[in-house]
């Protein structure tokens, strides 16, 4: 039984900001504005991508992002700074996108979101699978059903907490799979979404975690 947490969890709030820019093909409100620097941001574990590579050094894990995807990483980072010091609790790492998310089109916008917040901001957190109370919570809020409860799920040397969720759009199906590992004093979050389970399992196919070298690794 998932542990009570007496808040929900920032990240959560910048994963399904995602989730409703493409549920609703909502133009991103900070979108056309220059992304301000968060006081203190070159302190935080934050990565970048080179080559085509998310790498990520403070946690030791590399994504690729798919050839001509679009960076919103900066703009879901100004939707979070909006509320002040609640920002210095969390932070999007990373949020990539199939189009720009005010773009419509005819299948699903895939995106990838991975985000990190303090753990020490939760009373009652203990474990990864924890923090799918809420994340459950507010994705059935959105109309998303869950196809999986959490279960462990291993990715290279490390073993995370994955949860799987659908919504119907259309005659279109949107799916999204979030996975959750505690490390260093944080709660990661890695979530994809895509148009099928197919296309998620690639999604997160692009993930790597091997400890301190998962920063260094090289996606062919």
């Amino acid at each position: 039984m998932q542990a009570t947490i007496n808040r929900m969890p920032r990240f959560c709030l910048c994963v399904f900001l995602a989730t409703l820019l493409l549920l609703n093909n909502l133009p991103n409100p900070q979108a056309s504005q220059g992304a301000r620097k968060t006081p203190g941001a070159d302190a935080r574990p934050t990565g970048k991508v080179v080559n085509g590579v998310y790498r990520n050094p403070s946690f030791g894990f590399a994504c690729k992002v798919p050839f001509g995807w679009v960076d919103r990483t900066a703009d879901m980072r100004e939707e979070g700074s909006a509320e002040g010091k609640e920002a210095a609790k969390s932070l999007v790492l990373l949020a990539v996108f199939e189009r720009p998310p005010e773009a419509t089109g005819n299948t699903i916008n895939s995106a990838i979101v991975i985000a990190a917040e303090k753990t020490s901001e939760y009373s009652g957190l203990k474990t990864a699978a924890d923090y799918f109370g809420p994340i459950t919570e507010l994705a059935t809020a959105k109309g998303l059903k869950v196809i999986n409860e959490p279960y462990d799920f291993p990715v290279d040397a490390k073993r995370l907490v994955r949860g799987d969720f659908s919504k119907p759009r259309g005659s279109l199906t949107m799916v999204q799979s979030s996975l959750v590992i505690l490390e260093k004093g944080y709660a990661v979050s890695f979530t994809f979404i895509g148009g099928s389970e197919d296309e998620v399992n690639g999604l997160v196919g692009n993930l790597k975690l091997a400890g301190e070298k998962g920063a260094s690794l090289s996606h062919k």
